[in-house]
């Protein structure tokens, strides 16, 4: 078998040696660009090999050499499905069983996508509506592999993680990395205009309000995460296209936790939507309210998991188009 140090490949390889018997060379798709890589010589990581359910995160520890590696894949309509099915097959091929294999729903959504390990953005662009997330782990030597994918409108994004043995089994000789391609920061522009931008508008002034379903929170937090927002970014574009339309802003949770906490939260967390509509995308603040209702506005039952992450959620309402 040719070794790492041979390997030319027009796309991405990874080269992936669990031992001197086998080795997975995960060869990405060929517009797959590095955009963020981050290796730990000895560290410990807990990774997924459940969904996110009755409150908490089934994973199992790991520890010894850790990489990270994202990518960015330049093209449209993708589905985080399609970025991961190749991939997924050479893993079962090079002996892996995979433990964990869903998508944004049974994941777990939101809970699942905040519990797991993610590269900061803009370099890994976490999509809540469209991502599939896979473990892998080989038996043989107790190790593991995890991929996330996601989308977003015109692009498509790849976390690749591996973990050394289990429970500080001795490392030597195991995950040597070679990665054949630069590396490199890539700035990640949301997307803005299109079908996206229409559709947004359509719901908003149609029905009065949208939920903005591409903005995240850090868990109990009320800081909005960097990844761009093309929700966002349609909404800024309409306010500049409609001078007059005035909207608000409108934090909700779910029941965990007393009332007046609750509306603190979701006020701190509309307001941070509201800043980040203002600096980053140029809204005129004169024409944006932002505020909290705590837990009094549910969609959902809080009496379930689905009902909960539904009612965790920040809103853009229409209040007037008057002079």
């Amino acid at each position: 078998m040719m070794g790492c140090g041979g390997l030319r490949w027009i796309g991405v390889a990874l080269c992936l040696v669990a031992g001197p018997v086998h080795a997975l060379q995960l060869e990405l798709p060929r517009n797959a660009r590095q955009t963020a890589a981050r290796d730990s010589a000895l560290d410990q990581v807990n990774i997924p090999v459940g969904p996110f359910a009755d409150g908490a995160l089934e994973t199992r520890r790991f520890e010894g050499k850790v990489t990270r590696r994202a990518y960015k894949l330049n093209a449209a309509g993708l589905t985080p499905l399609q970025i991961l099915a190749p991939l997924r097959a050479q893993i079962e091929n090079a002996g892996f069983e995979l433990v964990l294999d869903c998508n944004q729903i049974t994941c777990g959504g939101y809970d699942f996508r905040f519990a797991i390990e993610v590269l900061p953005a803009p370099n890994m662009y976490v999509n809540i509506r469209a991502f599939h997330f896979l473990t892998g782990i080989d038996q043989r030597n107790g190790e593991s592999i995890t991929l996330l994918a996601s989308s977003a409108d015109g692009a498509g994004y790849l976390q690749i993680m591996r973990a050394g043995a289990a429970d500080n089994t001795d490392q030597t000789g195991r995950i040597p990395v070679t990665i054949e391609a630069t590396e490199q920061t890539d700035s990640v522009q949301p997307p803005t205009g299109g079908a996206l931008s229409s559709e947004v508008a359509t719901r908003l002034l149609q029905n009065g309000f949208i939920v903005l379903h591409d903005i995240d929170f850090s868990v109990g937090g009320t800081t909005l995460g960097d990844q761009p927002s093309a929700e966002l970014a349609s909404v800024a574009e309409l306010l500049q296209e409609r001078p007059l339309l005035r909207v608000a802003l409108v934090g909700h949770t779910d029941t965990g936790g007393a009332l007046d906490a609750n509306i603190a939260v979701s006020r701190a967390r509309a307001q941070s939507v509201r800043a980040r509509l203002i600096e980053a995308y140029g809204a005129d603040p004169a024409r944006i309210e932002a505020d909290g209702m705590g837990y009094l506005a549910p969609k959902g039952s809080n009496l379930t998991a689905a009902g909960r992450q539904a009612n965790r959620r920040v809103e853009v309402i229409v209040i007037s188009e008057n002079e």
